[in-house]
């Protein structure tokens, strides 16, 4: 029975009560397993996306995923396949055509817009020609908790399994390659292949996100945790396992909230994890007042 049908449950303020009502529903359950594995994944991916300043990318794949899924439900398939298939033919779209040219800022963003903005037009037709009750525009693109099958969490986990896989294979050349482009290709590194590899993976992270927060919103767990990490440390292990821990609150918190609002799914994770971003910077600007107030001035200098 969904949610809908029954009275708006009430926060209590007793956690072991709340969370015994709230994982008594299996959809629910299935959620905060979904959204464990699309959090770890979106910020160890997210991390290095944030560091190789391809967030654009990561925009223009996530809005892919709207019209991946609104042709998926047109065709009566999984939107969970459909979010794989068109995030990853975008990602190896975007590869190629940035890979045809110098391999210049400039023309990777042209080549990314140009993905996105074709896309976008093919969301829309697919969800004209659709003539049944889509009751998916909203939530394709903000975001649901409700009808996460088990079905979905083992597809989830699947991908989430492959992409940290490789990941974990690649992650050091491809940190090299990230830092110093030109220093990594002198040494031997396949700088252009590692960025394709890594767009490919960068997809499979943004269709895993997109099923938690929308099309629209992926940036919660892709970009948000990820850039927290970052202005908190600059250590690669360090940052990497903040992004995931504040990838799992930001997801995790914003699923509490939204099973006792009636708001999309996606709102909450924004929110907790925009929250959480403004406290990171808010933490760094205080110890960084706090260092120059204990730095002691050079003798001679004007008090």
């Amino acid at each position: 029975m969904l949610l809908a049908d029954t009275t708006q449950p009430a926060f209590s303020w007793n956690l072991i009560a709340d969370l015994q009502q709230m994982w008594a529903y299996p959809f629910m359950i299935n959620a905060f397993r979904a959204g464990a594995v699309v959090a770890v994944v979106a910020a160890a991916v997210g991390w290095f996306m944030v560091l190789r300043r391809q967030t654009f990318a990561g925009h223009t794949l996530s809005v892919v995923a709207f019209p991946g899924a609104a042709l998926a439900t047109l065709l009566g398939l999984s939107t969970a396949l459909g979010y794989l298939g068109s995030c990853l033919v975008a990602a190896v779209v975007i590869a190629v055509l940035r890979d045809s040219g110098r391999a210049g800022v400039a023309e990777e963003s042209a080549a990314t817009g140009t993905v996105q903005a074709f896309a976008l037009a093919c969301g829309f037709l697919f969800v004209t020609l659709y003539k049944g009750l889509l009751g998916g525009p909203q939530a394709l693109l903000f975001g649901t908790f409700l009808g996460i099958t088990t079905g979905q969490v083992t597809l989830l986990a699947a991908v989430g399994a492959a992409v940290l896989a490789v990941l974990a294979l690649i992650g050091r050349p491809l940190l090299f390659a990230s830092l110093d482009p030109q220093v990594a290709v002198a040494r031997g590194v396949p700088v252009r292949l590692l960025g394709a590899g890594f767009l490919v993976l960068l997809g499979a992270a943004a269709a895993e996100a997109s099923q938690i927060t929308g099309s629209l919103l992926v940036f919660a767990l892709l970009v948000m945790p990820a850039a927290t990490a970052q202005v908190l440390t600059a250590r690669p292990v360090l940052g990497l396992v903040l992004g995931v821990l504040l990838g799992l609150a930001a997801c995790w918190l914003g699923l509490i909230a939204a099973y006792y609002q009636p708001y999309p799914l996606g709102f909450f994770v924004t929110t907790f994890a925009f929250c959480g971003y403004l406290l990171a910077h808010l933490a760094r600007a205080v110890s960084t007042a706090l260092g120059r107030a204990r730095t002691p001035l050079p003798t001679g200098a004007p008090a």
